[in-house]
């Protein structure tokens, strides 16, 4: 049981999280902060939040947990605000994509990174953002990895890794590092072919008939260009190094595609097609 959660950041995922919290009775108090007051008025009207602040350091002072549900490049500007005012006690977490960045913002504030901090990161979203997108079930039957570093607060651990249970998730554990290389390019890389496929065809000349005639394969695919401009900025400034490493590896690929494509060589594209397939068919199920 939380008794007084503190969610800095009420957006997609922080607004879900509470809402989800809330459901299964796991939090008395619940307080949103965030700099957009109409943003925090709909988490009060949808009863997302017990109490809206844009003081962050007075949210956070009397909070057993506290959720950083922000972008992650403004981690160590949001943090430096209440430093001094978090509990020994209070646990701090965060929901962001990047986490080897995000630990070394803590780091910087801190001078170390502090045992009761727990980073992690749901594998969950849509392409919409604020409170109003918050859904009660959106962590259901999906995956929240904790990165604990060596001086982790074993309990501090326990609490966060039994916080996202209660929404439904099921929570694995692994090194920052390898998470950052794994997200690159399951997740950052998707979207980048996603905002890049849709920049180039809206620079075109005809976007407008192009966009148009567009069938449910081409929404679908891009479907994740809707994202948060501003969130997804920063997870590539901060996660520079490996979603340049994915993009290499696929435009690797990507060529060689073409390559095949050029030479008209049947079998190899039917190989290429059938390998993807058959690994997208398998995820499917």
């Amino acid at each position: 049981m939380i008794k007084r959660l503190c969610i800095i950041g009420v957006g997609l995922i922080g607004g879900s999280l509470a809402r989800s919290l809330r459901e299964a009775g796991y939090v008395k108090n619940i307080i949103g902060v965030g700099r957009s007051a109409e943003n925090l008025k709909d988490a009060l009207d949808l009863g997302i939040i017990d109490t809206a602040s844009h003081d962050v350091a007075n949210a956070v002072a009397e909070a057993d947990m506290v959720v950083l549900a922000t972008p992650v490049g403004t981690t160590e500007s949001i943090v430096s605000q209440f430093k001094n005012q978090l509990s020994p006690d209070t646990i701090l977490t965060d929901v962001g994509s990047v986490k080897g960045d995000v630990i070394q913002q803590i780091k910087k504030v801190f001078g170390e990174v502090p045992a009761n901090f727990v980073p992690g990161h749901p594998i969950a979203g849509t392409e919409n953002s604020g409170a109003k997108s918050a859904i009660i079930d959106l962590f259901q039957n999906r995956n929240v990895l904790l990165t604990p570093l060596a001086q982790t607060n074993a309990k501090a651990l326990a609490k966060v890794k039994a916080m996202w249970e209660v929404t439904g998730a099921s929570v694995e554990q692994m090194t920052a590092d390898h998470h950052d290389r794994i997200l690159a390019a399951t997740s950052h890389l998707p979207h980048m072919l996603a905002f890049g496929l849709v920049n180039n065809l809206a620079k075109h000349d005809k976007s407008e008939e192009i966009f148009r005639y567009a069938a449910g394969g081409f929404r679908d695919f891009t479907r994740i260009a809707s994202s948060d401009p501003a969130m997804w900025r920063d997870i590539c400034l901060h996660n520079r190094e490996a979603i340049l490493a994915a993009m290499d590896n696929y435009q690797a690929d990507l060529d060689e595609l073409r390559k095949t494509i050029d030479e008209k060589d049947e079998n190899a594209l039917e190989m290429i097609f059938t390998r993807a397939k058959q690994a997208r068919d398998g995820l499917a199920s």
